[in-house]
């Protein structure tokens, strides 16, 4: 396996937990870079297809995502390089707090362990509100954690200017130049970004938030030290991983991809990675558009459909469209929001109505989080047995979910899901491609069959 070694400049904004701040001083930085003319690739530590949407559309930074439960550790590397070609630096945001992992007792799986696998600079984000010298008892916390915490720097949130001028003082003498002071954020409440149940909402929809970013960018010109980070990141060691072999095949097929305000939930890689393979992407908008593009495959992503529910059910044309070609056997890929959109209806709005069943609203998250998926017979994505890593977060729940798979959560607990056919993959779980190329290889190979089919 020969190895390739790239020079990738990069930082990894760590937080001390959920609700530090990490985002807010990712989103500050990302913006005032982009308004410095420099090319960036954002990179989300974990599952979250939001936060990478949200640093393209609204940011202008390409954003994809690192994560080690649904890779191993070449695939991250190889991700990170490859998506990092061409820009001068790229921004990490990690996930949770440093340290924490997939259960309450490990790290394994963590913000850390990216970092580490990387070997990537991290920068802790921590929030001074309420605090003054038990910051630097903090930051001590979890440089001393493991042998290598990776952390070469701090930056403070919700704290004033003369707050931080202490703070800084006091952690160069308590660290000695172990970790930089990268400067600070003030408290800065007209700039919060509204949340609803899955990070933050999309860019579209966000009051003024150019204005916001913008503010933001405006602070951190001031009050973090941007030329500091660039310098961090530049220092990064080089990046050796092995190239991951790609089929390209000879035949183009023209894939339609829903993209609008309902169904924007995708991970970049897997577009990516059928445009690779030979692929024609073509958007739709099942909200706006009368009826599917000239099209041999379909792909149904996750987003917030219940939000629009009257557009989508009184899209008559659009949901015949969609029935139509399935039933005459077009590939389709289904998920989330995109495999609720195919049953008979949600929350008594109908639907495409191809797949039996209605969806409603539970209150709350619902079979959240990892999964491993086995196949439970031939299908459209794999054989009976093959297996790929993906996740589940929805609040809403399908009377009747599927059985094509079997979903592992952990040892012991599981359950049935998805709908495969020969030509279908329906079902809650995100599969990211990468976890298991066979599964984009067989996509696109039927849908280059139903092209052959329409061409006689």
């Amino acid at each position: 396996m020969k190895l390739v070694t790239a020079q990738v400049p990069r930082i990894l904004f760590a937080g001390v937990s959920s609700g530090c701040g990490k985002t807010t001083v990712t989103c500050a930085v990302l913006q005032a870079l982009v308004n410095r003319g420099l090319r960036l690739h954002s990179f989300k530590c974990g599952p979250d297809y939001i936060d990478p949407m949200f640093h393209e559309r609204a940011i202008g930074a390409k954003g994809s995502n690192l994560d080690l439960f649904f890779y191993d550790d070449n695939t991250v590397r190889c991700l990170l390089a490859e998506n990092a070609l061409g820009t001068d630096v790229s921004i990490l945001e990690g996930v949770m707090g440093y340290y924490d992992g997939r259960g309450v007792k490990t790290m394994e799986k963590s913000t850390y362990e990216i970092a580490k696998e990387t070997d990537t600079p991290a920068v802790l984000i921590v929030n001074g509100k309420g605090m003054s010298f038990s910051v630097t008892a903090v930051i001590r916390g979890f440089l001393s954690m493991v042998a290598d915490s990776c952390i070469r720097g701090v930056i403070l949130n919700n704290v004033s200017a003369p707050t931080y001028a202490l703070l800084k003082e006091a952690i160069l003498e308590q660290f000695g130049g172990m970790v930089k002071p990268l400067g600070f954020l003030p408290p800065m409440k007209d700039c919060a970004f509204e949340s609803r149940h899955l990070g933050l909402v999309t860019a579209g929809e966000i009051a003024d938030v150019r204005e916001k970013l913008q503010r933001l960018a405006a602070q951190a010109e001031q009050s973090i030290d941007l030329d500091g980070l660039l310098a961090l990141a530049r220092e990064s060691a080089p990046l050796r991983y092995a190239s991951i072999p790609v089929r390209r095949f000879e035949t183009p097929v023209r894939i339609a991809v829903a993209m609008d305000k309902a169904f924007c939930f995708y991970y970049r890689d897997n577009l990516d990675l059928l445009s690779k393979m030979g692929a024609e992407l073509c958007f739709f908008s099942p909200i706006a558009d009368g009826a599917l593009p000239d099209c041999d495959g379909l792909y149904l992503g996750g987003g917030y459909p219940e939000l629009y529910l009257a557009q989508l059910s009184d899209n008559t044309s659009m949901k015949n469209s969609i029935r139509s070609a399935l039933l005459c056997g077009m590939p389709c890929i289904a998920e989330c929001g995109g495999f609720m959109y195919l049953t008979e209806g949600i929350e008594g709005h109908p639907m495409v109505g191809l797949l039996p069943g209605t969806c409603k609203n539970q209150g709350r998250l619902t079979r959240f989080g990892y999964v491993t998926l086995t196949a439970k017979a031939d299908n459209l994505l794999c054989h009976a047995g093959e297996r790929i890593c993906a996740h589940e977060f929805h609040h809403y729940d399908a009377e009747n979910t599927g059985d094509g798979f079997t979903a592992e959560k952990k040892p012991g607990v599981s359950w049935d899901c998805a709908f495969s056919t020969e030509r279908l993959y329906a079902g809650y779980p995100h599969l990211p491609f990468y976890a298991n190329l066979r599964f984009a290889e067989n996509f696109y190979a039927a849908a280059l069959a139903y092209k052959r089919e329409r061409e006689g």
